[in-house]
């Protein structure tokens, strides 16, 4: 342990006693801080088998014994290696989402980024290089924080890789894509994110692990991997705190391609 970790332990009771620890969702007293209360986290919807290899999409079992992975991967194999998700995008996944993403609640990168953690197998040989989604410097400079690559310090402090925070530019100022269907989406993003010419050497030859918030579409995440993988990268694997999965966490009256915290904020990906 570490002498900022010793500080940090040292200081604990002071924040505890300025600040109790409180569940972020309900606001239910917690014994320590940065967790849920046990109501919150039975909310949580954790992805089960049997599902695809590839995108994680539940399968039903019949389909499952003929083959691992789902029949939309096998029609159209996806650019990337795998999807690493965290939780099934719910209710409960989505407030958390909202308070990290516009709520300014970067304490809970660390919570969020446990649980992806909890996910990930090892790569054996070098660790994989984490990579976060861009955002335009525009959308940054508004929100002050790229919650993508708040998960991925966090991520590299877990030990799942070493942390490569800009190796990706996002060059063109997309629309908010909440709404837009998946060709839509992908019309929208043509050009506009690439590999920073400090990063490439970086890039090549390694295992990529991309970091998102919510994996939606998938055609941000698509465009990012494209981008790695002409810049030589060995694989690029996905991973989020919140998968969507066939409209899951919205109400019905809601696109299924829509993600729900893109309608009441902008910049949703």
């Amino acid at each position: 342990m570490g002498w900022g970790s010793h500080l940090a332990e040292g200081l604990r009771p002071v924040v505890d006693l300025l600040y109790p620890p409180r569940c972020p969702l309900c606001g239910s007293a917690l014994a320590t801080q940065g967790g849920l209360c046990p109501d919150c986290w039975s909310e949580l919807e954790v992805p089960g088998d049997p599902s695809c290899s590839t995108c994680q999409r539940p399968m039903g079992s019949a389909q499952a014994m003929k083959a691992d992975q789902c029949y939309a991967c096998l029609a159209d194999p996806p650019e990337h290696s795998g999807i690493v998700a965290a939780t099934v995008y719910n209710h409960a996944s989505r407030r958390l989402i909202l308070n990290f993403k516009h709520g300014g609640r970067i304490a809970l990168a660390p919570l969020l980024a446990r649980l992806i953690a909890a996910r990930i197998d090892e790569f054996s040989g070098q660790p994989a290089l984490l990579v976060p989604v861009p955002l335009h410097r525009w959308r940054l400079w508004r929100r002050g924080y790229n919650q993508a690559a708040l998960l991925a310090r966090e991520l590299a402090k877990t030990g799942k890789g070493e942390l490569e925070v800009d190796a990706l530019v996002r060059r063109k100022r997309t629309p908010s894509l909440g709404g837009l269907g998946r060709e839509e989406r992908e019309r929208a993003l043509a050009g506009a994110i690439e590999v920073r010419a400090r990063s490439v050497a970086r890039v090549a030859g390694r295992d990529i692990i991309l970091v998102d918030d919510v994996l939606t579409s998938g055609a941000t995440s698509s465009a990012c991997t494209i981008a790695l993988l002409n810049a030589e990268a060995k694989s690029v694997r996905i991973a989020c705190f919140a998968r969507v999965i066939d409209g899951s966490g919205m109400g019905k009256a809601r696109p299924e391609t829509e993600t729900p915290e893109a309608i009441t904020a902008p910049g949703a990906t």
